[in-house]
């Protein structure tokens, strides 16, 4: 798999752990129980550091020309359950191996009931120099149907530590479309986010995932997902408040102030190089993706055992990366130039400019790209524009 990248390699770094299993999440993370009855996150994730470390060195040897790192990013799970200084081991490590660029941007997620101010403190010390809260409401009732265990109050104690501590880049997760939230619910929310010290802000329709608590009680009729006009309506709330506070979109469920935007993210939206670190983590090179074993136990053995941990990989077609391009790069301001498109998918996207979801003005210049009212229906737009 060794090759010459023709782009600097990002990082993303998996933690798969967390105390608990919030209701709606499908992502690759084991709480204790489930990994070793009756043991606590510091059993469970005895020496996963090192295997991290492990499979940093693994991808230096796979991609020997590659540069400086632009962008490191620790996901989960919940990274904050982690001893600052052994995720520090991991930067200090792609450091020696890469080389960081001079204004890395080093982000890790966050629980906010999982942080100190001593913690921030010390992942502030590591090098990680911005940090995303997982906030989801401000409503308690709304938190319980998403089985989420953070107390509200300590938010705004968090990104208040954030600051303090000198986190320049402090972002919150929100989640709207809740069953039981109401319109009023979510401007509780929204208000309460704009007023934390914070420089951007995510906001995802819930997604009810296959699988999960929250889609057997919705089969079972115990919850009630809100009707999609809701669920639009909240979004153009948000993106109203968002952008009189000072906050403008530059991805659809994205929104910072000036300079504030999330570079590793941008990095996944314009089909850049990057690395994932860990059980279930992606990656992608030059039109090569692969990704890694989910389950730690197995990520484990493989390591110990001086393999690569994948379960599996794909090279891009060109038909496939033109289509990854339209429906990722549709979702930024820009959009997408009309002449990188066919004169069919062009007469396509021109209904959408009539009846006011693509910028007169955008198609005009040579692009295609959405308006407010097109947001609502981007997937929409994408779908029609590949057939």
């Amino acid at each position: 798999m060794a090759a010459v990248i023709s782009q600097p390699l990002s990082f993303y770094i998996h933690i798969p752990y967390c105390i608990k299993r919030c209701g709606y999440c499908d992502f690759n993370t084991y709480t204790p129980g489930e990994l070793k009855a009756g043991s606590d996150i510091a059993e469970v994730s005895e020496g996963y550091i090192d295997l991290l470390i492990r499979e940093v060195e693994m991808a230096r040897a796979q991609s020997p020309e590659s540069g400086a790192v632009p962008t490191i990013f620790f996901g989960g799970g919940t990274p904050t359950l982690m001893d600052p200084a052994d995720l520090g081991r991991i930067i200090t490590r792609i450091d020696e191996l890469f080389g960081l660029a001079d204004n890395c941007e080093i982000t890790i997620e966050a629980n906010p009931d999982t942080v100190s101010r001593e913690k921030l403190a010390a992942l502030r010390k590591t090098g990680i120099n911005r940090i995303s809260f997982g906030m989801q409401s401000a409503v308690p009732h709304v938190l319980q149907v998403l089985d989420r265990t953070h107390n509200p109050e300590n938010v705004f104690k968090a990104t208040t530590w954030a600051r303090e501590v000198g986190f320049d880049e402090v972002s919150i997760d929100l989640i709207y479309g809740s069953p039981g939230e109401s319109v009023e619910d979510w401007r509780t929310t929204v208000n309460a986010a704009l007023a934390l010290p914070i420089t951007h802000i995510s906001a995802y329709a819930l997604i009810v995932e296959s699988g999960t608590k929250l889609a057997r009680q919705v089969k079972a009729g115990e919850v009630i997902i809100p009707d999609d006009d809701q669920t639009a309506d909240k979004y153009l709330i948000a993106d109203e408040a968002f952008a009189r506070a000072g906050m403008n979109w530059y991805e659809l469920s994205n929104w910072a102030k000036d300079g504030s935007a999330c570079r590793h993210n941008m990095a996944y939206w314009v089909g850049a190089n990057w690395w994932g670190l860990g059980p279930g983590a992606h990656s992608h090179i030059d039109g090569k993706r692969w990704w890694n074993v989910k389950h730690p136990t197995n990520y484990r053995s493989l390591m110990l055992s001086n393999e690569l941990p994948i379960d599996g990989s794909e090279i891009l077609s060109d038909s496939e990366k033109e289509s990854e391009r339209v429906m990722l790069q549709i979702r930024l301001p820009d959009g997408i130039a009309r002449a990188s498109i066919s004169p069919e998918q062009n007469a396509i996207a021109h209904s959408y400019v009539g009846d006011g979801s693509l910028s007169q003005e955008a198609w005009d210049s040579g692009r295609i790209a959405l308006t407010q009212k097109g947001r609502l229906v981007a997937d929409r737009i994408v779908r029609e524009i590949l057939l």
